[in-house]
């Protein structure tokens, strides 16, 4: 049932999208154990959410959903299918404004940033993922023609586009992604986030090889302002997006002189 090609792992294989691979019922002759396509995804996103990337198999998807893993196989060809369409599916939750409404695109890019930034701490499994597929589903080529649009909206030449994009949406990547290792770090210890980087901070400051860098730190920190952790971040994140967007502002000026 799956080419022998894709169970060793050889051969190209460069999205579920392609190739007229995005069958939504079976493989034909049924729906065996009354299964969808989308039922599948679903029970895809809720594990990755509840068990992390690492304990996802087919067999344990299969479980989850009372049938055996060949009936899985006749939706998908392989597991990476599968993360596929999840990857795609998280997507559909975010909320995109319309680049063709009469809003300042400043504020639709902070808008776009911060729905990315909540995704991918609300999914910590997406951030490994994402490097790994083409990102073509419908959801994501949603979110990027968006994007584009948004940018182009504050006056960029052409060539500069994806560059901006990139400045922007790189760095939310790498501050959601950090931010959710974080948070899943804290919920392993039955503490709350403020609790952890208490207890951490100060055996940090207690240490003779980092006691000086961490009392640096926190004045750092404190000269910051944010009584919690969240606030921490929130300000954070904040600052360097308008850092990110006054550079943007700034090339857009250049390029008009």
């Amino acid at each position: 049932m799956v080419r022998a090609a894709q169970r060793s792992g050889r051969g190209a294989r460069p999205s579920v999208w392609l190739e007229g691979r995005t069958r939504r019922g079976g493989r034909g002759g049924g729906q065996p154990s009354g299964l969808d396509r989308e039922r599948i995804t679903e029970a895809t996103v809720r594990l990755l959410d509840a068990e992390g990337l690492a304990r996802f198999s087919m067999r344990r998807l299969a479980a989850e959903l009372n049938v055996t893993a060949m009936s899985v196989y006749w939706y998908v060809d392989t597991k990476d299918d599968l993360l596929e369409l999840a990857l795609d599916a998280v997507h559909g939750e975010l909320a995109l404004p319309d680049p063709a409404a009469d809003e300042d695109w400043r504020d639709q890019l902070r808008v776009l940033a911060r729905e990315y930034r909540a995704l991918l701490v609300r999914h910590p499994w997406l951030s490994p993922l994402a490097g790994n597929f083409l990102n073509i589903g419908p959801n994501s080529l949603s979110f990027s023609r968006v994007i584009q649009r948004v940018v182009h909206k504050a006056g960029l030449p052409a060539h500069g586009v994806t560059g901006a994009i990139s400045a922007v949406f790189q760095f939310v990547y790498g501050y959601g992604t950090i931010e959710g290792h974080f948070l899943a770090r804290v919920a392993e210890t039955d503490m709350t986030p403020d609790e952890y980087h208490r207890q951490a901070m100060s055996a940090v400051t207690r240490a003779p090889d980092t006691a000086e860098v961490a009392q640096e730190t926190t004045r750092i920190m404190e000269a910051r302002g944010g009584d919690t952790v969240e606030e921490m971040m929130e300000r954070d994140f904040a600052f360097a997006l308008d850092l990110l967007v006054a550079g943007i502002e700034t090339m857009v000026a250049r390029g008009r002189d």
